[in-house]
């Protein structure tokens, strides 16, 4: 198996020094890479900016903005079984990068932003027989938030956490079905939930497609 991971945050730069970003550690997708290894797995990890190092033994794609998580995520994504897209990405981006450093000027400043690449809706359209697992961290009726997610990115699996699972070290998560199906709850360290959820797939990846 050979498997595509996002992981960590990605930056939208408002000047040369500012940017838009979020606290995303990138501590689940590096343990689900890290278990995926352990399943003797090929594992290519796409990653923001993170104070961590990448798994030894794995593939490894540092990038920082959305459009190059994006583009190397597709790129990657060709030679993949499936993906795993536990990245937290900024949704939004300014419309102008600001050449050199915004001073202050004590009046208000008004930044005008776009949305962002979609990067899991991107991958989900191109999947053919591949398998897609998103991640939706939602705060507000969560459970439907995510099955909207599921449906308008097309994966064939989403893992919904909490805001309370940024930066942290233990997560607690429900795997949904493309058919609204609650499959799994893990709770435990990211490591565990990640181990929990790498053999899930092991085993009820084929259950869609086959195995390739």
């Amino acid at each position: 198996m050979r498997v595509l991971v996002t992981a960590g945050p990605t930056r939208e730069y408002l000047d040369e020094v500012r940017y838009l970003s979020n606290a995303s550690s990138g501590k689940m997708g590096y343990a689900i890479v890290s278990a995926g290894l352990k399943l003797g797995w090929e594992m290519v990890l796409v990653s923001g900016p993170v104070d961590l190092p990448p798994p030894p033994g794995c593939e490894f794609h540092p990038v920082v903005t959305t459009r190059e998580m994006r583009d190397a995520s597709v790129e990657e994504f060709d030679n993949c079984d499936g993906v795993i897209a536990a990245a937290a990405v900024c949704d939004y981006r300014p419309i102008v990068r600001v050449a050199g450093k915004l001073s202050k000027t004590g009046n208000p400043v008004t930044i005008e932003m776009i949305e962002t690449d979609d990067v899991l809706a991107e991958l989900g359209n191109r999947k053919n027989d591949r398998w897609v697992v998103g991640f939706a961290l939602e705060a507000q009726n969560p459970r439907e938030n995510a099955l909207q997610k599921l449906r308008r990115k097309n994966c064939d699996w989403i893992v919904l956490n909490s805001p309370t699972a940024i930066g942290a070290d233990s997560n607690q998560v429900e795997l949904i079905a493309a058919d609204e199906t609650t499959q799994a709850t893990w709770a435990g360290s990211k490591s565990e939930v990640a181990d929990s959820l790498i053999h899930w797939i092991a085993e009820n990846q084929d259950r869609r497609y086959g195995q390739r």
